[in-house]
């Protein structure tokens, strides 16, 4: 589909949801929601058809193009630190190519493993010119005058002087003009080097394609000083050797930014825009370049394919089977929030990874939860007598500040992918797209829908199961053992946390060993993964290739058991004709500035849920909030400590499901304790704290037993590659629901007493806060 199309598409969606927001309930509301729901599942699917050409996969699961590159040896010996400046530029350059999370890892002392999914041969060519080029940027002053001493120099009658050189300008052709070259009389030495450009972009200017340059304080304030010492003098732009262009300066430049013409295409513009952002300073070469399968191997692929499906059946039957009816159009919300999730994904061009399916399994628990939350108070209201078209409408009116509320983990999403960047960013695309289509699916496609039955009467009434009524648990009275319990397993999560130390981490996080086997026969992964079994290391990462009329299998594996590992295969497969081919240790696949960025990320992202929840709640609930959400990942964590299991790459996917689904969670349960606040009912904060716990006990049971159906079918039928990822989902799902009634709420009842507050103090800061900060309901 043509961005025009795709612009006219998306304007003409814009108005109808202005339309859509400005009409009052009716027939003309529901014909416009029918409208957009139709209009945008057909422009999802026309977008993502055919899947095969237009869903972009990662390399995780379809694997890609591999490039092993060597850092060229100049007069000064490869150093750690310089093989380190080299990966984190190389991610940086790799991003160009958009969010393709791809794998790049130190080899050995000199080399570094580059593998990108889904290049085509176009894309291989311009790949191998952003890894191997040095961008090596300067601005140097030309001879100051009007090119009468290089005419001297020409006629003999000049020399040239020491610190200048002869350079060939070559001008591009312009219009009708032929390109031709001119000599400049150039300093050897840079005036300003590129190592003080802050950022770098690409637009389309007057004269074409253009790169503006941005400086950062000190080259800003040494581009104003030779700018303005050097009025109406060329200034020579060289990259990587070549003369770029030579303009004239004609006012001084203070504001630190400088452009780059040279009648380039909008590829090369953007390619060298990313280059100039992120130069090499040791150059490169590219050693050697094939196709790779994918990270977790085809073998895994499959089985969790049929997993996924298999757990998307049973949760749509389980909610068909309880909710009925109204179960249909649960699931049909759900279908159609997937075809939306995947068509934006599609459009924007963003590559589904596992970390990406995480953040889908999170939103089909969103999306479930929401209908959830709708019927179980359309539950409540028809039990107090009203008719099923008011109770409808007091249902989705009341369950909107819930639906609305739990979606902070939007907040989180949207700082994770403006400042993280690999997995971490990958999470964060499919959730952000996922939760929008949630709201959308919930509050205008689901209540339309349902409407439209109840209005025609077609339907006068519904019925559903209810395996969980309502309670009077004294859950609050078990805050106290609840907390010294959670204390006591984090304790000893902790504990056995130190003890491991580095054996926490799997190879992503520290490193490992890499062993490459040949065949002169194609090698079946799953035989070499049976293989690894017995030792422990059916999990590990393992691919294929082929070159030159041989197959080749690479296999990572912990530091310093390669050669067990070798042993083992050899002796478990004997007719495979394999040749060890090399061994050498690779560096973590989690760099330190990833690493860091993640971290900065996920810290702005609890503070942004921190303000969020003091806003629309109090402070005290948003320290509950936070607390529980801690308490959920350190949990989780440490039960992997307890289980002796590692910490990997497909783990940071899993840890941020949690952290959405905790928060989540919690944020249900406190929407329905400040409306027990707020409605002016009797009794203590206890009572009604214990009263509002009890009313979400069944939507919370039902949330989670949906949430998990689909992970535990990954656990039990999705391979040993996913068995940790899946395991770590259900160990915090079932935390989470735990720490949103033993912890959340009794961290909100003792911060409330803390700072010497009472009932009647909490409740009249709900009532301010719910009067001034009601969302408005449609």
């Amino acid at each position: 589909m043509s961005p025009g199309v795709t612009f006219f598409v998306g304007l003409g969606l814009l108005i109808l949801f202005g339309w859509y927001f400005a009409t009052e309930l009716g027939p003309r509301k529901r014909f416009l929601a029918t409208l957009l729901m139709v209009l945008l599942v057909l422009f999802s699917i026309a977008t993502i058809w055919p899947p095969k050409e237009k869903i972009a996969l990662g390399l995780d699961i379809q694997g890609g193009t591999s490039f092993l590159i060597r850092l060229v040896k100049s007069d000064k010996e490869i150093t750690k630190a310089m093989l380190d400046q080299a990966v984190e530029v190389i991610r940086k350059r790799v991003d160009y190519f958009g969010g393709s999370e791809p794998v790049i890892t130190p080899v050995g002392n000199d080399r570094i493993l580059v593998q990108i999914p889904g290049l085509n041969p176009a894309k291989i060519q311009e790949a191998r010119d952003q890894l191997s080029r040095v961008a090596k940027l300067e601005f140097r002053l030309v001879y100051p005058d009007k090119g009468e001493r290089l005419a001297g120099i020409d006629k003999g009658q000049e020399v040239i002087p020491p610190d200048f050189r002869i350079e060939i300008y070559k001008h591009p052709a312009e219009g009708d003009e032929k390109p031709f070259e001119e000599r400049l009389l150039v300093k050897k030495k840079a005036d300003l080097g590129g190592n003080h450009v802050k950022e770098s972009h690409a637009y389309f200017g007057n004269e074409g394609w253009t790169v503006q340059l941005g400086f950062d304080g000190e080259g800003a304030k040494e581009f104003g000083r030779i700018t303005e010492a050097n009025v109406n003098h060329r200034f020579a732009i060289v990259l990587d050797g070549a003369i770029q262009s030579a303009p004239v300066i004609r006012v001084p430049i203070y504001n630190g930014d400088a452009i780059i013409t040279g009648k380039f295409g909008e590829q090369e513009a953007r390619g060298l825009a990313s280059v100039l952002e992120n130069p090499l300073q040791t150059p490169v070469s590219i050693e050697e370049e094939r196709s790779v399968s994918p990270t977790l191997g085809m073998d895994s692929i499959r089985a969790s394919v049929i997993a996924g499906l298999m757990g998307l059946a049973i949760t749509m039957v389980c909610v068909l089977v309880y909710y009925r009816f109204l179960g249909v159009i649960a699931n049909l919300a759900l279908i159609i929030n997937l075809i939306l999730l995947m068509g934006a994904l599609t459009m924007f061009r963003f590559v589904l990874t596992l970390p990406g399916i995480a953040g889908i399994i999170l939103t089909i628990g969103l999306s479930v939860d929401a209908s959830v939350l709708i019927y179980e108070r359309l539950r409540e209201e028809l039990a107090l007598g009203k008719s099923l078209k008011a109770a409808v409408q007091a249902a989705y009116e009341k369950a909107f500040s819930s639906i609305f509320d739990a979606n902070v983990t939007l907040i989180t999403a949207a700082i994770l992918f403006w400042k993280a960047s690999g997995p971490v960013k990958g999470f964060a695309i499919s959730l952000s797209l996922g939760i929008l289509a949630s709201l959308f699916t919930a509050l205008i496609v689901g209540r339309n829908v349902l409407s439209w039955f109840v209005d025609t009467g077609r339907i006068t009434r519904v019925s559903m199961l209810h395996l969980i009524s309502s309670k009077n648990f004294n859950f609050l009275g078990k805050g106290f053992l609840a907390c010294m319990l959670s204390l006591a397993l984090l304790l000893a999560g902790a504990g056995a946390f130190y003890v491991r130390g580095e054996k926490n981490f799997g190879v992503d996080f520290r490193g490992g060993d890499l062993i490459t086997l040949s065949s002169p026969n194609p090698i079946d992964v799953g035989q070499v993964r049976a293989a690894l079994q017995p030792i422990g290391f059916a999990d590990a990462s393992i691919q294929e290739s082929a070159q030159g009329g041989k197959y080749y299998v690479t296999i990572r594996t912990p530091l310093n058991t390669s050669e067990q590992a070798e042993r083992q295969i050899m002796q478990a497969l004997p007719g495979a004709g394999l040749k060890v081919e090399g061994s050498e240790r690779v560096g973590a696949l989690v760099g330190g500035e990833l690493a860091r960025n993640s971290l900065i990320a996920l810290g702005l992202g609890i503070l942004g849920i921190l303000i969020f929840v003091t806003l629309r709640f109090e402070l005290s609930f948003a320290v509950g909030a936070i607390v529980a959400l801690l308490h959920d990942v350190l949990m989780t964590v440490g039960v992997f400590a307890l289980l002796g299991r590692e910490l990997t790459l497909t783990m940071v996917g899993a840890v941020l499901t949690i952290a959405g689904y905790s928060i989540n969670d919690t944020i249900v349960v406190y929407d329905r304790i400040r409306e027990g606040l707020a409605s002016g009912r009797k009794g203590s904060i206890e009572q009604i704290m214990n009263e509002s716990i009890n009313q979400t006990l069944s939507r919370t049971i039902l949330t989670s037993t949906v949430t998990l159906i689909p992970i535990i079918c990954l656990f039990l039928f999705g391979g040993a590659v996913l068995r940790d990822f899946s395991l770590a989902i259900i160990i915090g799902v079932v935390v989470g629901t735990y720490s949103s009634i033993f912890i959340a709420s009794p961290i909100v009842l003792w911060w409330t007493r803390a700072r010497g507050g009472g009932a009647g103090s909490l409740r009249r800061e709900i009532i301010q806060k719910t009067t001034a900060t009601n969302p408005a309901t449609s």
